[in-house]
């Protein structure tokens, strides 16, 4: 059947029966490995600060590799070549670069209860309003990565044929979304736990057979490699330049570098990535974790490679029938669809809806236990008991579903998309607070406040300059910056230059400048820095010593 015309009964039965088992599972949850409670942030946010090495697997791989990375990577290879295997080298420099500083956070947090990044802040620089500014920049930057999730499976509802218009549309995303914002709300971390083991399973399973099997049906990699060129290289209509290419240009080689370097430092800043670590048992089960999710890395090559096959199939995105535009996310749907069983793909729709409630849980959890520990408690209730901050967390995490699901209904899903762009150059800018004061407390920390400000607004001057073409989208357009266009109060040192660069990595330089020289002043002035609440202990704590602090204590 041509998609997009008429339900595909077969591949809505089989995606209803797996998407029943995953909520029975998430349900089922609340009993697994559970406590005499799950009245407390250590249990209902951190699943009890006890998962193991296959678990923790399971759960950070399901929360980093999502359902928008199974179907916007090969889009984005679809539909601009080489550029979209920029997740490739980014996810490969990710490991190392976090290996270090996600132990260190595990042993502070797990000796101090912290719950949060934002916790960790306000306890080593005693600063209210900064550790404000971290909790308001990771709840802004996870709505929308939220949202995201739903265009994943949006696509997928839409190439079974439920592509309705207006509200009536978008009815089985909300029913979806009811049903994750239940069994969230009752399991909290347990239950994304527990699903991550299907979602993966059914996605390495699909896509292992997607790509040994559609080559050789459509020719081998050579011609699919051959007929992406010649499609890539044919001009847009709009632009009247190519779309682009299988290999880098030189303009955009400095962009690829950059956005694959920016998008490293940024991943294990976001609460729900820095939730994942702190839900693990120790400092060992983190160290083989880093070394085994590289495994995941290779699964997002094969992933983008579906791009040049669905040139070469000669797939056509659908036309959302809410905007009238064409919805470039549902392209591996319907490269699924046209070249699959209907059982088949039925089961590939189900690991890409199921991948998009797994991440989408993890990341409202951590959202809520932002808002619960750094702006309830902090603000609204200070002398609020452990079970009042898990019952404002559960309510909280609703809020945070549903918002993201506004986003979906009354904004234009391109839209959400940029905002995920932004919210990636926005995490940045807590890069200094965040990660670098794990190691050091000579920062200052009106250096840091003042460095977020200024990242924060050049980061978001530079994303709003940037136009799309091809959209006719005169700001916000999207993430390459022309190094001609790079504005210093008015300066420009790259003038006339066409190379592009990621904005978040340029206004991360410059909040690094600005917090070094407030601190040297600061400093100089003996300004008061605040208490650290820490000890050099606590950084190097772990699960068996003799006088760690009990899970559970508040």
């Amino acid at each position: 059947m041509t998609p997009g015309k008429g339900l595909e009964w077969t591949q809505l039965s089989i995606f209803v029966v797996l998407f029943a088992l995953v909520t029975v599972l998430g349900f089922a949850a609340a009993r697994w490995k559970a406590a005499a409670s799950l009245d407390h942030l250590d249990e209902w946010g951190l699943g009890g600060r006890k998962f193991g090495s296959w678990i923790t697997w399971f759960l950070v791989g399901g929360d980093l590799y999502t359902a928008y990375t199974f179907v916007a990577v090969p889009a984005l290879v679809f539909g601009a070549g080489a550029m979209g295997f920029f997740a490739l080298p980014y996810t490969v420099i990710l490991y190392p670069i976090v290996f270090l500083p996600a132990l260190r956070m595990w042993s502070v947090s797990r000796s101090r209860g912290y719950v949060t990044p934002a916790d960790f802040v306000r306890g080593r620089f005693g600063s209210p309003t900064l550790a404000l500014l971290i909790a308001i920049t990771g709840i802004v930057a996870t709505m929308p990565y939220i949202a995201l999730q739903l265009t994943g499976l949006e696509a997928v509802l839409r190439t079974m044929g439920l592509n309705g218009g207006g509200i009536v549309g978008h009815l089985p995303l909300l029913i979806a979304f009811i049903i994750l914002a239940l069994y969230t709300y009752q399991s909290g971390l347990r239950a994304p736990a527990l699903i991550a083991f299907v979602k993966d399973g059914l996605i390495y399973v699909v896509i292992l057979i997607a790509v040994f099997y559609l080559p050789a049906k459509l020719g081998g990699w050579s011609h699919i490699i051959d007929a992406s060129a010649a499609k890539l290289a044919q001009p847009n209509p709009k632009t009247h330049a190519p779309s682009g290419s299988v290999l880098l240009t030189g303009t955009n080689q400095l962009q690829y570098i950059t956005l694959a370097l920016g998008s490293a430092l940024a991943l294990f800043l976001y609460p729900h990535s820095i939730t994942g670590v702190l839900a693990s048992r120790g400092r060992n089960v983190i160290k083989r974790n880093m070394m085994a999710l590289p495994a995941y890395s290779f699964l997002l090559g094969l992933l983008a490679l579906l791009g040049y096959v669905a040139i070469a199939a000669g797939v056509k995105p659908i036309t959302n029938a809410a905007t009238g535009n064409a919805d470039s996310n549902t392209v591996v749907p319907v490269l699924f669809d046209l070249q699959f069983p209907a059982w088949f793909a039925g089961v590939a729709f189900a690991a890409i809806g199921i991948g998009a409630l797994v991440p989408a849980a993890i990341m409202s959890i951590a959202a809520a236990n932002l808002w619960t520990r750094n702006i309830y408690k902090e603000y609204l209730r200070r002398n609020a008991t452990p079970a009042q901050e898990a019952k404002q967390a559960k309510l909280a995490s609703l809020v945070v579903k549903f918002g993201a699901v506004a986003f979906i209904l009354f904004i234009d899903p391109q839209f959400s998309i940029d905002l995920q762009l932004i919210g990636g150059v926005l995490i940045l800018q807590t890069l200094p607070s965040v990660a670098i004061a794990l190691y050091t407390r000579w920062l200052h920390r009106w250096g840091l406040i003042a460095g977020w400000a200024v990242g924060m607004a050049w980061g978001l001057i530079m994303l709003y300059s940037i136009p799309n073409p091809v959209t006719g989208r005169a700001h916000f357009g999207g993430s390459a910056l022309p190094l001609g266009k790079l504005s210093i109060f008015g300066w420009h040192p790259f003038s006339g230059s066409t190379m592009q660069i990621y904005p978040g990595f340029v206004a991360l330089i410059a909040n690094l400048v600005v917090v070094v020289l407030v601190t040297i002043i600061a400093r100089a002035m003996k300004v008061f820095n605040g208490t650290d609440d820490t000890e050099g202990t606590d950084y190097h704590a772990d699960e068996h010593d003799k006088d760690l602090r009990p899970i559970g204590a508040h």
